[in-house]
């Protein structure tokens, strides 16, 4: 068998010490790949998604409804605290309700303006509940076949309210509505100019309506 020269053996030594040398590194690298996991805090670093404040305005549902309750029409009046809201009454009939116009006077020198309010009478025997917010009321002034002033014309903000009214209880507006003494129209609310009514004894009826039920008489009054 032949010999190889030095310079063979050389040769193969070397290619043996690379070999090793790549072996521990590559045995190295991947111990070290193993305990140092350089990707394991990837998904930790990404923020999980999650609803903000901003995403998410807050509104405040109550908002619209506080502003309506705060705004009351200034024709409307409410009954008196005996008819208060109960729930489980049933709606009260036109048979057991008697609503009736009331004034502050009969008669109303020149420059005083006339005060009108409404009275509800339950003449069942039970309570029964009705609407008496203003959104159910309606004052109208006429003289003859002449409206000279209704109050829903120019009615502001109007609301529902449900009362319990006792049986064989009358209550009255607690607030009058005021009739300025001029003839009333949807389309003059803002003139001040608006024609008056006359006066020297002239003669006007007040007619009222309240929760689907109207008066079925009206209240007279004079203006001097």
């Amino acid at each position: 068998m032949p010999r190889h020269s030095a310079a063979v053996y050389r040769r193969r030594r070397l290619v043996t010490l690379v070999a090793a040398i790549v072996l521990v590194a590559v045995v190295c690298v991947a111990v070290w790949l193993l305990m140092a996991r350089p990707w394991a805090n990837a998904a930790e670093a990404t923020p999980s998604p999650s609803a903000s404040a901003s995403d998410s305005p807050t509104l405040d549902p109550t908002a619209s409804e506080s502003t309506a309750a705060e705004s009351p029409s200034p024709e409307s009046p409410s009954p008196e605290s005996s008819a208060e809201e109960t729930p489980g009454i049933v709606a009260c009939e036109a048979r057991d309700v008697e609503v009736a116009a009331v004034t502050d006077a009969d008669t109303y020198d020149p420059g005083v303006l006339p005060q009108l309010s409404i009275s509800l009478t339950n003449r069942g025997s039970t309570d029964c509940a009705i609407d008496v917010g203003s959104t159910t009321q309606r004052l109208t002034v006429s003289s003859g076949s002449d409206v000279w002033w209704t109050s829903t014309d120019c009615q502001e903000n109007p609301s529902s309210m449900v009362a319990t009214l006792t049986a064989g209880a009358t209550v009255t507006s607690k607030v009058p509505v005021i009739w300025d003494r001029t003839r009333s129209s949807v389309e003059t609310c803002a003139d001040e100019n608006r024609p008056r009514a006359p006066g020297g004894g002239a003669s006007y009826h007040v007619a009222v309506e309240i929760g689907g039920f109207k008066g079925t008489t009206t209240k007279q009054i004079l203006l001097y």
